[in-house]
């Protein structure tokens, strides 16, 4: 998770939700990203879906078995469904997101039983420090 938090400092920096994810096989990063669709005009571009692309590449498949996913964000539902489809194992997430949140706060769209796939979760690690770096970020932006 320390990772995915510098990585989503590096989403601030350039003007992005501060938002980091890292995928990790068998105690090893294979694929990270952080926000990047202000940047890539291009809304499917957050952090999960760079890092799971990357880990794919990684593992030349499709799937992701055995794999956690750190974000410090809960998940969207686009997010969401990207994990059930590659079959993520485990996802961990740092700050709650009690609008869009689709792992337990508005959606539990990936532990649902009616998908062929459920994942393990984790949430609330490193919550503080997720939840502040994203109000930093919010206030900045309100600023005149």
């Amino acid at each position: 998770m320390q990772r995915a938090l510098v990585l989503a400092q590096q989403a601030s920096a350039e003007g992005e939700v501060p938002v980091g994810a890292v995928v990790v096989k068998d105690g090893e990063v294979i694929g990270e990203g952080f926000n990047q669709p202000i940047t890539h005009h291009d809304p499917s571009a957050h952090a999960e879906m760079i890092a799971i692309r990357a880990a794919g590449q990684y593992l030349k498949n499709y799937r992701l078995p055995d794999t956690t996913l750190y974000v410090t964000l809960e998940p969207c539902p686009m997010c969401a469904g990207l994990m059930v489809h590659s079959r993520i194992k485990r996802l961990v997430f740092g700050a709650y997101d009690p609008k869009t949140g689709a792992a337990g706060s508005m959606f539990s769209h990936v532990q649902d039983e009616r998908h062929n796939h459920t994942i393990e979760l984790e949430g609330g690690v490193l919550k503080e420090e997720c939840s502040q770096l994203l109000k930093d970020f919010f206030k900045a932006r309100r600023l005149p």
